[in-house]
C-alpha cells in the first residue's frame, strides 16, 4: 500500500501548487479511514516540497515517484522511492528517507543518534541505518529487488540541516553505514541531486514503477538461508525426548502443507523450564533452513526485541508480533510458529486503534488464517493480564471453526529449576494454582531454593550470583509505581523497601536512557540488567541461572481462610486492577512465574511476614 504513486512530472507539479500533501491526506483517509495528524500533512508539505526541488533540478521528470509507501507486516512507511533507468538502461529504485532534523547529538546506544522527537529527547536510529534497514527489507522480501532485476539505492535528506563535518550524524562511528546510504544535508542538495541523477540518469520510469508496484512480496531464499544460520547460531540446547517429536512432527506438518490444501493446527502444552521456547526458535531454524517462510510471533515486547537483538537486524524480519497479521494475506505464511499463546489476545486493537482499522475477528483467528501451518506453544497457567486469553479450549475452538486439523502435544520433562519437577508442583500447590502431590519442599540437590529475611541478603545473593559467571537477576511483584527516566536518563529508584531502593527496569517506550542502562527489551540479557529490577513483562518468557524475587503485599496468605487473598490497594498494575473475578488468579500465575524463571536456584523476600512464615511452614528442608 502506498498514498501516492504516479510520474516525476505530476510530483512536481502537484509540490510547486502546494496540493501534494492534501492528496496524500485524501489518500490516507481513504486506506485507514481517519484524518491524519496535523503534524504530519505538514511534515508532507515541508519534506515533499524540498524533495519535489531536487527532482526538478536534477532533471528527472520522465521517473516514477512511491510516497508513503507501507513494508508488507509492518505499520513502517517508505517517505519517498524514486525509480527509472541508469545510463546502462539498467532499471533502478534509490529510497529517500525526508526528515525535518535541525540538529542531532551522541547517544549512548549504538548505530542511534538523539534529537527532539514526541515533546522530549530521544535515541532514535541513525538516518543512514534506518534508510539502510527499509533497503535491506525491501531486498529481502520484494521479488524485483531480491532478483536484482531492479538495483536499489538509499539515502537519507535532512533539508532543514546545514552540514557540518563535526556533527554527530557525520561521525566516524557511522561511517560504515555513511558510505552505503549517505545522508544529505540542506545545502548539499547539488551533491543530492548529482547522487540521484547518477542512478537514474535516462529516465523511463513509469513502466519500472509499474513493475516494483505489481512484484510480490514473500521472504527472499537468501534471507530464509540467513535467518536459519543466525537462528542456529543462538539454539544451542540439544532437544530430547518429547521435544525433539514435537519439532519433528511439525516439520513434517510443513512439508505436507506444502502440496495439499486446508490448516493445521499444532497444540503444544508446556509448563515453565520444558523448553517450550527452545523448540520454538530451532523450528524457526530449520524451516527457513529448508526454504520455508517460517515465522515466529509472541505478545511479548521484551521477548521478541530481545530476539531480534541476538539474531540481528536482518533475520530479525521473521520475529513479529501477535497484532500484525490482521491484515496478511490468507495462508501467506507457510508455518507460523507462537511462542507463549498465552499471551494472545481478545483482538489485535487496542483503545487508539480506529474502527477503519481493525479486522473485526479474534486475534486468534487472524494468526490461522494467515498461515497454512500453526504452531502455538502454550501455558494455560501462565495468563498474567485479563486481556489476555490464549487458552488450550480457545485454540481447539477456533481450529474447529476454521476445519483446521489438530495434533497436540504436551511437554512434561524439566529443563529449568534444576530439573526438578517436584519444585515445579510444590510452587504450584502453595499458590493453589492446582493440586499437586509436592505438598512440602524437601529440597533437591540439583536446584537451591530458599526463603531471605533481609532484601539486602537477597540483593547480595544475586550480585554474588551474577559476578561467578552466572545469569542472575531480581524480580518483583508489581506493587510499586513505574516512573518515567529523569530528564538525564538515569532511572527512578522506584522499588523502596524500607530504606532500601532499586529502580524497575527501563519502560518500553523510556526514550533517551543515561549510559550504561539498558533498553527494557534486552534487560534480561544485557550485563546492566543487574542493577535494575525486572517486572513480570520483562521477566516472562526469560530463563536465568538463579533468580532473586521480591513477594509484594499484594499477594498475602490468610490463615484464618486457609486461602490466598489478594490485595488491589498494593497493586500498580493498572490494567490487572481493572479485573475483577480474575484479580486473584493473575496476581498468583505472575507470582508462578517469577518464581519459575532460574535453572539453578532461587531465593525469596516475603514483605509480609504471615506470608512468609506459611510458605516456610510448607518447606522440610532440615
Amino acid at each position: 500500500m502506498q498514498l501516492y504513486a504516479g510520474s516525476s512530472k505530476q510530483f512536481i507539479e502537484d509540490a510547486f501548487r502546494g496540493v501534494i500533501a492534501n492528496k496524500l491526506s485524501d489518500a490516507f483517509f481513504r486506506a485507514f479511514r481517519y484524518t491524519p495528524p496535523k503534524s504530519e500533512v505538514q511534515s508532507w508539505q515541508n519534506s515533499l516540497r524540498s524533495m519535489s526541488w531536487v527532482l526538478e533540478k536534477a532533471d528527472l521528470t520522465d521517473h516514477g515517484v512511491v510516497l508513503e509507501h507501507q513494508l508488507p507486516l509492518t505499520s513502517k512507511r517508505l517517505d519517498c522511492m524514486v525509480v527509472g533507468r541508469d545510463g546502462q538502461r539498467q532499471d533502478q529504485a534509490v529510497i529517500v528517507e525526508l526528515k525535518q532534523w535541525s540538529d542531532a547529538g551522541p547517544s549512548e546506544a549504538e548505530r542511534c543518534v538523539t534529537t527532539f522527537v514526541g515533546g522530549r529527547l530521544r535515541d532514535v536510529l541513525h538516518p543512514s541505518v534506518q534508510v539502510g534497514q527499509y533497503a535491506q527489507y525491501m531486498e529481502d522480501y520484494r521479488d524485483v529487488f531480491t532478483r536484482g532485476d531492479v538495483g536499489l539505492a538509499a539515502c537519507a535528506y535532512l533539508h532543514n540541516l546545514q552540514f557540518d563535518p563535526g556533527d554527530e550524524l557525520y561521525d566516524e562511528r557511522h561511517a560504515a553505514y555513511l558510505e552505503r546510504y549517505p545522508v544529505f544535508a540542506g545545502d548539499q542538495a547539488d551533491e543530492l541531486v548529482s547522487y540521484l541523477g547518477g542512478r537514474l540518469s535516462e529516465g523511463m520510469g513509469e513502466d519500472v514503477l509499474q513493475r516494483v508496484l505489481a512484484s510480490p512480496f514473500h521472504p527472499s531464499k537468501k534471507l530464509l538461508a540467513h535467518t536459519a544460520k543466525m537462528v542456529e547460531g543462538q539454539t544451542t540446547f540439544v532437544l530430547l525426548d518429547e521435544q525433539l517429536v514435537v519439532f519433528e512432527r511439525v516439520l513434517a506438518e510443513a512439508r505436507k502443507a506444502v502440496t495439499r490444501p486446508g490448516k493445521t493446527v499444532v497444540l503444544v502444552q508446556g509448563g515453565p523450564g520444558t523448553g517450550k521456547s527452545v523448540v520454538a526458535l530451532h523450528l524457526v531454524g530449520r524451516l527457513a533452513k529448508e526454504g520455508f517462510n517460517a515465522q515466529h510471533a509472541t505478545g511479548s515486547k521484551s521477548f521478541t526485541g530481545n530476539v531480534r537483538s541476538l539474531v540481528g537486524d536482518r533475520a530479525g524480519n521473521q520475529f513479529k508480533y501477535f497484532n500484525q497479521y490482521g491484515f496478511a494475506a490468507p495462508d501467506s505464511v507457510d508455518v507460523l510458529v507462537m511462542d507463549e499463546a498465552h499471551r494472545i489476545r481478545k483482538t489485535s486493537a487496542t483503545r487508539f486503534t480506529r474502527k477503519e482499522q481493525q479486522t473485526g475477528l479474534p486475534q486468534i483467528e487472524e494468526l490461522v488464517l494467515a498461515s497454512k501451518v500453526s504452531v502455538f506453544f502454550i501455558d494455560d497457567l501462565q495468563i498474567v493480564r485479563p486481556n489476555e486469553v490464549g487458552g488450550s479450549d480457545l485454540i481447539r475452538e477456533t481450529a474447529a471453526r476454521l476445519n483446521a486439523d489438530v495434533i497436540e502435544f504436551e511437554l512434561d520433562a524439566q529443563f529449568r529449576c534444576g530439573g526438578s519437577d517436584g519444585y515445579v508442583n510444590w510452587v504450584d500447590n502453595t499458590l493453589q494454582v492446582r493440586r499437586t502431590a509436592n505438598v512440602l519442599w524437601e529440597g533437591d540437590d540439583a536446584f537451591d531454593f530458599g526463603i531471605v529475611d533481609d532484601v539486602r541478603e537477597l540483593e547480595a545473593w544475586v550480585r554474588e550470583k551474577n559476578a561467578a559467571g552466572n545469569t542472575a537477576r531480581l524480580t518483583a511483584g508489581f506493587c510499586w509505581p513505574w516512573s518515567k527516566p529523569e530528564s538525564d536518563g538515569t532511572l527512578v529508584a522506584d522499588v523502596q523497601v524500607g530504606d532500601w531502593q532499586m529502580p524497575w527496569n527501563a519502560k518500553s517506550d523510556a526514550g533517551r536512557l543515561a549510559k550504561g542502562i539498558p533498553k527494557a527489551e534486552v534487560w534480561a540479557t544485557h550485563p546492566n540488567g543487574i542493577d535494575q529490577v525486572g517486572c513480570i513483562y520483562t521477566a516472562q518468557g526469560f530463563e536465568f541461572d538463579y533468580v532473586g524475587v521480591i513477594f509484594g503485599t499484594d499477594l498475602k496468605w490468610d490463615a484464618a481462610s486457609g486461602a490466598w487473598v489478594a490485595d488491589k490497594k498494593a497493586s500498580f498494575d493498572t490494567v490487572v486492577k481493572r479485573s475483577k473475578e480474575q484479580f486473584l488468579d493473575l496476581v498468583k500465575n505472575t507470582y508462578r512465574v517469577l518464581l519459575t524463571r532460574g535453572m539453578k536456584g532461587c531465593r525469596v523476600y516475603f514483605m509480609d511476614e504471615a506470608t512468609r512464615d506459611f510458605v516456610r511452614s510448607r518447606m522440610d528442608v532440615g
